[in-house]
């Protein structure tokens, strides 16, 4: 059974580390924010909660969350983990889209055309620029 579209299941015990989580971002994090996603509409927020989970960044207008993959996400363990927790946030009617660090890192106007298709895919709509 899919959950209403706008309750998340917002874990309010989860706020204090999505604050630091904020603060020290990664280096992808703050390119992909910086450079591309602050200034995006539909409006996107970083490391937010959902269900028992931070997200690395979400867009409710969207139904979409982007998570940026470092190295641990693709041990047998980190698959698994990112398996069930895709499962979880796919109960809330979202989508979520992966992309390694690297691919932040060497193929970063490839990973934001990527966004704005999905945007676009599940709004209707292309994203717009402030």
């Amino acid at each position: 059974m899919e959950k209403d579209y706008y309750f998340t299941g917002y874990n309010s015990s989860l706020c204090d580390t999505a604050r630091m989580l904020r603060k020290n971002m990664t280096k992808q994090e703050r390119h992909l924010w910086y450079d591309y996603l602050k200034n995006c509409s539909p409006r996107w927020l970083r490391q937010r909660v959902i269900d028992q989970y931070i997200v690395d960044f979400y867009c409710s207008k969207a139904k979409l969350i982007v998570e940026l993959d470092g190295s641990q996400h693709y041990t047998v363990s980190g698959e698994e983990y990112d398996s069930v927790r895709t499962e979880v946030l796919e109960q809330y009617g979202l989508e979520v889209i992966r992309f390694s660090n690297d691919e932040i890192d060497r193929r970063f106007n490839d990973s934001c055309r990527f966004i704005e298709e999905k945007i676009k895919e599940r709004t209707g709509k292309y994203p717009v620029y402030r």
